[in-house]
């Protein structure tokens, strides 16, 4: 039962986050001015050396022929993961471009894989996914500042579940949606997704990741309301810092402590004014060594249930192992929770997600002195 598989890395996926761009598309010279580092290699290795691992400790596993784009967008972690490519379907010119993707992915398609693997995020995704349409399947290591599709697993580990089990038989594939953020808006404070594609992506559900719901309740405004006033009454003390996430719930907190708030950045606010806004990883910093008594409030993201690691990338795990998972405040509407059964972390720490998962349940704070406990995993 041979499967070949085609694998594509996008190198630049992830690097705007930390550093506050939101994304890295159109801005990766941005991006590494402001010492954004690789993220997706990263992320790809720890996906290879997990079905690496699960492949050792098979019985008798399947077979698997590897083609993949040449260098560092694909071969290079492989190899080091110890998996051999067959083919090289793509040889960049320089530094890869949205173009290298679609070279590699028509390479894959004449070539007649089984599935195509990638590391990146939702542009790549729907770059992916536009050429394979809902004939080859595809399956996403998470590696981009926003994943809002379908087609990902929860965290590399878990996508190379996801491909192992697949490759050996026991799951099959579902249709799901690809999203996208345009980048441009997102970073001018407007929330524009879109879906583009349909995909095939194999499926197993504890390991997939929803597609991105915005959900909208006929008391929604009142429920942020709400739970603003509580997070108000019950956090905002004198000398605190309280760091702000984003979405429209944690945006209603900022209105109740009399700041304006940053839809879709990071805020932080002390004795009712903002000391920093739209934050990037090295801004937090700096605020966190100077107010040692602080808390986080963040929202998940809606459906796909992720409070950190998915459009977060500017909170770091040593920033989240400073701040302390008891300090971390989640929020969120009723009819939110009510699409969103499970809360995810994915900060890049394994250890550090298990911690915040805590007893697998986490409490959220979804009204007036209302709080319901959610379960959580990693």
């Amino acid at each position: 039962m041979t499967k070949r598989i085609g694998f594509v890395l996008n190198p630049i996926a992830g690097m705007g986050g930390a550093v506050g761009l939101k994304g890295t598309d159109g801005v990766v010279a941005e991006a590494v001015k402001r010492g954004a580092a690789p993220v997706s290699p990263g992320r790809a290795a720890k996906a290879l050396m997990r079905l690496r691992q699960l492949r050792d400790e098979a019985a008798d596993p399947p077979e698997i022929v590897w083609l993949a784009a040449a260098g560092a967008m694909g071969e290079d972690a492989l190899r080091t993961a110890g998996f051999a490519p067959s083919e090289i379907v793509h040889t960049p010119a320089g530094d890869s471009v949205r173009e290298d993707t679609l070279a590699a992915t028509d390479g894959f398609l004449a070539a007649g894989v089984d599935l195509i693997l990638f590391c990146g995020g939702d542009g790549t995704a729907r770059d992916i996914a536009g050429r394979a349409g809902s004939g080859t399947p595809v399956l996403g290591i998470p590696a981009g500042v926003k994943m809002f599709s379908g087609v990902f697993g929860t965290t590399p580990e878990h996508a190379a579940d996801i491909l192992h089990d697949w490759s050996a038989g026991r799951i099959g594939t579902a249709d799901v949606d690809v999203l996208d953020l345009d980048e441009e808006k997102y970073r001018a404070g407007e929330w524009a997704v879109r879906r583009y594609h349909h995909a095939r992506t194999p499926y197993a559900a504890e390991f997939v990741q929803a597609a991105k719901s915005v959900v909208h309740g006929i008391d929604e405004a009142t429920a942020k309301e709400d739970i603003a006033a509580f997070v108000l009454e019950e956090y905002a003390a004198p000398g605190r810092l309280l760091i702000l996430g984003a979405g429209t719930t944690v945006e209603a907190v900022g209105r109740a402590l009399g700041v304006e708030k940053t839809l879709l950045g990071i805020d932080a606010v002390a004795d009712g004014r903002t000391v920093g806004r739209d934050l990037d990883a090295k801004g937090l910093r700096v605020l966190l060594a100077r107010y040692p008594d602080r808390r986080l409030v963040l929202s998940p993201i809606g459906a796909q249930g992720f409070v950190l690691g998915r459009g977060t990338l500017q909170i770091r795990p040593d920033a989240v192992r400073e701040i302390g998972p008891e300090n971390i405040v989640v929020v969120a509407t009723p009819a939110k929770i009510a699409e969103t059964p499970v809360l995810r972390f994915d900060t890049g720490d394994p250890a550090l997600d298990a911690a915040l998962c805590g007893d697998g349940y986490l409490p959220v704070i979804t009204g007036y002195r209302f709080r319901k406990r959610v379960k959580a995993a990693h």
